[in-house]
């Protein structure tokens, strides 16, 4: 299953968000959750997250060099296994809600293989950005707008 679509969720006071129903039986084995490299949050499944990770770490010619123990920091150090609950909600630690600079207000949006938690108006201003970007970011793609 590809996740799209963009919903808008609140944080309740245990720092647990709510997932959309629709998306709750393909995380139900289980999810990661990874700091990305934008300020958001990326939750995958966790088959999708492993898979991910041993690819990248498969293209390291030699893994006991400085780039793939560095890699494997960024990948394993900085992700964080967990499932959803009974209810449909995964907790959010500080260190995740800090790096995503959320407060209560969440934008989860699908971007194909996992789902992308920002904070609200950080993902209104990137979304606006982005939009005005899209003819120049489509043609250098070789698409036209």
């Amino acid at each position: 299953m590809a996740f799209t679509g963009t919903f808008e969720h609140n944080l309740d006071a245990k720092n647990r968000l709510t997932i959309p129903s629709k998306f709750r039986a393909d995380l139900s084995k289980g999810v990661y959750l990874s700091r990305a490299m934008e300020n958001c949050i990326s939750l995958y499944p966790a088959q999708t997250y492993t898979d991910m990770a041993e690819q990248a770490l498969g293209q390291v010619r030699n893994p006991l060099s400085q780039q793939g123990r560095e890699l494997r920091r960024l990948l394993y150090g900085s992700a964080l296994e967990t499932e959803l609950d009974s209810a449909g909600r995964v907790m959010l630690t500080q260190r995740f809600l800090e790096h995503a600079g959320i407060d209560r207000e969440v934008v989860i949006t699908g971007v194909g293989d996992c789902l992308e938690l920002w904070d609200r108006s950080t993902w209104e201003a990137y979304d606006n950005d982005l939009t005005a970007r899209a003819p120049d970011l489509t043609e250098s793609l070789g698409h036209t707008a």
